[in-house]
């Protein structure tokens, strides 16, 4: 594409030693750029690509977008924010593929991965191909392969890049988790949604956010930019609901789901069993039916009902959203059962409102007389005022707790499980278990549980690596706990 081509509808400050030459692709890292690319200098939290232009300029970079000229004879594009910008060339170098999809973004605190797995297995009930992109990485169907992972939300250029790719393969339909960090940083810019789904807002990413009204303005981005005829489906039982109702703007339809209060899509009746959950699905406009689920907990109830929501509003009937759903068994990492005596839980959940959640769900399926016992830690270089929250809320729902580590990063582990003890009532030794080693940690549960009692594993869920202070090494909650309780050894 020819970089006039590419700039045309660009809000740019100047251009500098302006050629209009080929431009074959987009690059922000010196290391990843080849011939031909235009490198775009992107200022991050640990580093500016400002600083790195050479490098890519020695590789073949024929053009640059900045925030500020720089010495180097290449035609220069200068820009307000090359992070915000970045996706408009991106969009236009990949011919805004978003605009030929069926593109449904799914955000919030928690649930994200859950509801857009099983929002494509709606899709697929009614044989029409859905696309998935997350924290796991893409997926072109639910029965193909994980591929790349390194953002809930891909940068704007691989985002782009991969949207066209699905629509050059036939596939018309995606559902994409889009995160806050990527709203805010416009990684989704360029994209048009047919629909937005809320899942919850509650406390998360506060390092970065700083407040909780910052955090719901990065969230908003995505139903603010609905266009007409679209949809926002909204949980009614989450308290910024209201607020996210207020944004979407005139002739987007807004589809409510919950359990507690009114709502356009509700569960009643609702029943906790050891094989899963079940409700009265009442709605407003569709009709009504019971559901019964191999998942279990009030948050798979409510990931369901997000799920069927999204369903409604694509057009599927009532019967065909919920059939599919009955015989999910969840996703990786997501309340897992890895071991049945005693019962051991792995879930991903690591902000305060998660791991209620999970706790509460565990309690439900945990047998009189037994113990449910929860073994977590927080990460380091993240949000440290959750850390005394998630140690209240552990020692209030279970009878027995193992603080341990999850992924440090630079900080000290034992100073995070200081921050986590500092909201215990007390730290009494029979019931309260500190063990820094995730890998001891967790055959230590082995020593203080029987097999009458339920675990809960949290924090890790899906992910095979921890991230320590100079190294990442290989670490499975899961496979940990399959070799302590069961003594099976799992190849790395």
């Amino acid at each position: 594409m020819k970089l006039e081509t590419l700039i045309e509808n660009l809000q740019y400050k100047e251009l500098i030693n302006f050629k209009n030459i080929d431009i074959t692709g987009i690059s922000y890292n010196s290391k990843t750029t080849k011939s031909g690319n235009i490198f775009v200098c992107l200022k991050g939290e640990h580093a500016d690509g400002h600083e790195y232009f050479q490098k890519a300029v020695e590789v073949g970079a024929r053009a640059i977008m900045v925030e500020k000229p720089l010495d180097t004879h290449l035609p220069q594009v200068v820009v307000e924010s090359t992070r915000h910008q970045i996706a408009d060339i991106a969009d236009k170098f990949y011919g805004s593929p978003s605009k030929l999809l069926n593109l449904i973004g799914v955000t919030g605190t928690n649930g994200k991965t859950t509801v857009t797995h099983l929002v494509q297995k709606i899709f697929e009930s009614k044989n029409s191909q859905c696309a998935l992109i997350g924290t796991l990485g893409y997926k072109l169907s639910s029965n193909s392969e994980y591929k790349e992972a390194k953002h809930t939300t891909p940068q704007a250029p691989e985002l782009q890049s991969l949207l066209s790719r699905i629509g050059q393969q036939g596939i018309k339909n995606v559902i994409m988790e889009v995160s806050s960090h990527a709203l805010e940083q416009n990684r989704v810019g360029g994209c048009v949604y047919c629909g937005a789904v809320l899942t919850n807002l509650t406390q998360d990413h506060l390092d970065y956010h700083i407040t909780m009204d910052n955090y719901f303005e990065a969230k908003s981005i995505l139903f603010r930019k609905l266009k007409e005829g679209s949809f926002a489906i909204i949980n009614a039982d989450d308290k910024y609901a209201k607020r996210f109702i207020d944004v979407v703007p005139e002739g987007v339809k807004v589809i409510t789901y919950g359990v507690k209060n009114k709502a356009d899509i509700m569960a009643k009746n609702v029943d906790f069993a050891l094989n899963g959950a079940e409700f009265d699905c009442e709605t407003k406009e569709y009709g009504s039916q019971h559901v019964k689920l191999s998942m279990n907990g009030m948050f798979s109830v409510y990931n369901v009902l997000a799920a069927i929501s999204t369903g409604l509003a694509m057009g599927f009937d009532l019967d065909s959203c919920i059939k599919p759903l009955q015989i999910t068994r969840g996703v990786a990492g997501r309340f897992e059962v890895v071991v049945k005596k005693p019962l051991v839980i792995v879930d991903y959940a690591h902000t305060p409102d998660g791991l209620q959640n999970i706790l509460k769900a565990a309690r439900e399926i945990t047998q009189k007389g037994s113990n449910l016992v929860c073994l977590f830690g927080c990460g380091g270089d993240r949000d440290a005022t959750k850390r005394p929250k998630m140690g209240a809320i552990a020692e209030e729902l279970s009878d027995k707790l193992v603080i341990t580590s999850d992924n440090p990063r630079s900080e000290e582990p034992q100073q995070i499980i200081t921050d986590i003890l500092a909201g215990l009532k007390s730290i009494n030794t029979e019931k309260v278990h500190v063990e820094v080693d995730r890998g001891k940690a967790i055959e230590l549960l082995k020593l203080i549980s029987t097999k009458e009692d339920v675990i809960v594993i949290a924090g890790k869920g899906h992910e095979d690596y921890q991230i320590l202070k100079d190294k990442t090494i290989h670490f499975d909650d899961r496979e940990q706990a399959k070799k302590v309780f069961l003594g099976i050894e799992v190849d790395e």
